[in-house]
C-alpha cells in the first residue's frame, strides 16, 4: 500500500489513479506550454514588425496612435509569457500559485488603460467634441479610474501575499 504525505495508508487503486491523473495533468500542461510559446512567438514577431512599421509611418505622417496599438500588442506578449511562467510553476510544484495571475491581471489592466487612452484621444477634432465624444470621454475617465483602483488593489494583494510568505518562512 502507498503512503500519502500525511502518513495515512492509501489503497493501491487510489494511488495508481492519482499517479495517472498526475501524468495526464503534466502532459496537458506541457501541451499548453507549447501552444503558449507558439502564440507568444507569433505575437512577438507580429508586434515587433508592426511596431517598426508604425514608427516609420509615424515619422512620415506624425501619427503615433499606431505605435500605441503595437505597444498594447507587445503587452499581450508579456501576458502570454506570465501565463507560461504560471504553467511552468504548476508543472514543477503541482500547485496553483496565485501571484502570477495577479501580475497578468495588472498587465491586462494596463493594456486596457492604454487602449482607452488611445481611443479617447481621437474624440476631439481641433477643439470640438466629435459626436457623443463628451459622454464617451466621461465614461472613459470612470473606467480609467476603476482600472487604476484595480491595479492598486492587485499590487496591494501581491505585497500582502509576499509579506505573508515571508512571515511563514521566518
Amino acid at each position: 500500500m502507498n503512503t500519502h504525505g500525511s502518513g495515512k495508508v492509501r489503497p493501491p487503486l487510489r494511488g495508481a489513479l492519482s499517479e495517472s491523473l498526475g501524468y495526464v495533468e503534466t502532459v496537458i500542461y506541457a501541451l499548453l506550454a507549447v501552444l503558449l510559446c507558439a502564440a507568444a512567438f507569433m505575437a512577438l514577431w507580429s508586434g515587433a514588425w508592426n511596431l517598426f512599421s508604425s514608427f516609420h509611418f509615424a515619422a512620415q505622417m506624425g501619427d503615433v496612435s499606431m505605435a500605441v496599438h503595437e505597444l498594447e500588442e507587445l503587452l499581450f506578449v508579456l501576458m502570454l509569457v506570465e501565463i507560461l511562467h504560471t504553467v511552468k510553476i504548476s508543472i514543477e510544484s503541482h500547485r496553483l500559485v496565485t501571484e502570477p495571475f495577479l501580475v497578468v491581471a495588472i498587465i491586462a489592466s494596463v493594456r486596457r488603460m492604454l487602449v482607452i487612452t488611445m481611443e479617447t484621444s481621437q474624440l476631439i477634432e481641433g477643439h470640438r467634441w466629435i459626436g457623443d465624444g463628451r459622454a464617451i470621454f466621461v465614461m472613459s475617465l470612470w473606467e480609467l479610474g476603476v482600472l487604476g483602483l484595480l491595479v492598486l488593489a492587485l499590487v496591494a494583494a501581491i505585497i500582502a501575499m509576499r509579506k505573508d510568505l515571508q512571515s511563514r518562512d521566518s
